[in-house]
């Protein structure tokens, strides 16, 4: 197929649209299901390579859930708590332990679940069944993949009234080294970021404590390969394998950590007790339930406790500020990336307040003196990448 003609561009009104090879050689994926569009390949594509990257460097099944050109989160094939489960509602996911690529995909799509409403998946490796029937019950425009199981494939292929959009990329593909783009009508040309995130990139140590255990190693990578297909200004919060808030497409620097921060903040209070407690009717939709626990953490829109009756079989009691502030002073151990040099100490006491104890960005403000000391403060490790990671 050397050419795919699309329904339309980002709107409805930009006519004609189709995707092709600039060469005129084939294109390097097939549509098994339903028909993607424009946005959906912009997410297929940016998404592909994010996971594709985590799995060469980490050496691990990966998996990402993208909306808009940006991930909600990534994450790696690592087992789930029995609390973690719960909370990404899982927990009755027959053979979850056994597919590593299905975990992976449970942790992206749980961190954010409100922004991965809708979402389009991309795998590192070829789905199975277990991934495909999480994926079958949640909201979602569409897949990639290298491959599929024959039953995965029937599994997604009864989404949508058969229409859900499952692509199957070649792996082996590389793109040229230049690539383009147009706006206002002015081609615009630059090399690919070929960039390699690795371990190296985090020898430069700044502050007075250096000690950086595999671990943080692991999710400060995980947070900079997802910044580095972010839309930036992006700074990314990451633990335990996955990212857990993504702040994407700010203009300043701290718009961007608050608000991967109150993600990170409300990924780690759907698995406190008082949420995992919540009695929820049993006829409730998922998406129901992913609005109530937000508004029931978040206070905002109407109150879930006043209107109680809508949700639950039983009145929640109140999760109090002081309540919320007492469960995330028990996080720790986050790390925390960002796509460029942070210009004073503000993200970092911010990033404190979620628990980051592991920082990683370029360096090269002239204020590095005073984020070097906000850090020392708070006993973190923050490491100098001298690589800037903007995505437009």
């Amino acid at each position: 197929m050397k050419e795919l003609e699309l329904k339309y561009g980002c709107n409805p009104n930009q006519k004609p649209s189709k995707i092709f090879m600039h060469d005129g050689s084939n294109l390097p994926i097939k549509i098994l299901s339903g028909r993607p569009g424009y946005i959906n390949f912009l997410d297929a594509f940016n998404s592909w390579q994010l996971v594709s990257e985590l799995k060469r460097e980490l050496d691990l099944p990966a998996a990402t859930s993208f909306k808009h050109v940006s991930p909600t989160s990534a994450a790696v094939g690592i087992p789930l708590s029995d609390d973690l489960k719960r909370a990404c509602f899982v927990d009755d996911i027959e053979g979850l332990d056994d597919s590593p690529l299905a975990c992976a995909y449970a942790r992206a799509r749980g961190t954010d679940r409100l922004c991965s409403f809708g979402d389009f998946i991309a795998l590192s490796d070829p789905c199975d069944a277990v991934t495909a029937t999480i994926i079958q019950r949640e909201v979602s425009d569409g897949i990639i993949a290298p491959g599929y199981s024959e039953e995965a494939l029937d599994i997604l292929r009864s989404k949508r009234n058969g229409n859900y959009n499952v692509v199957e990329i070649d792996p082996n593909f590389v793109p040229d080294e230049v690539e383009h783009k147009q706006v206002f009508g002015i081609t615009f040309e630059q090399g690919r970021n070929n960039f390699e995130i690795n371990r190296e990139l985090l020898a430069d140590i700044v502050t007075k404590n250096k000690d950086l255990p595999d671990s943080a190693v692991r999710d400060l990578i995980i947070s900079l390969i997802t910044l580095k297909y972010t839309q930036s200004n992006s700074v990314c919060f990451a633990v335990d394998g996955q990212a857990i808030g993504v702040g994407a497409g700010q203009q300043s620097r701290i718009h961007c950590t608050r608000l991967a921060g109150s993600k990170a903040d409300t990924w780690f209070l759907r698995q406190s007790p008082k949420v995992l407690g919540l009695k929820f009717k049993p006829d409730l939709k998922r998406a129901e339930r992913d609005n109530a626990i937000d508004a029931y953490i978040n206070k905002n829109e109407e109150d879930v406790v006043a209107n109680w009756e809508k949700y639950f079989t039983e009145k929640p009691k109140y999760f109090t500020e002081e309540e919320q502030r007492t469960y995330l002073d028990t996080c720790d151990n986050v790390a925390l990336g960002s796509d460029a040099f942070f210009p004073f100490g503000d993200s970092i006491q911010r990033g404190f307040a979620s628990g980051v104890k592991y920082v990683a960005e370029p360096g090269g403000s002239i204020r590095d003196d005073q984020v070097i000391e906000t850090c020392d403060k708070y006993n973190m490790v923050m490491c100098f990448t001298h690589m800037r990671l903007f995505h437009h």
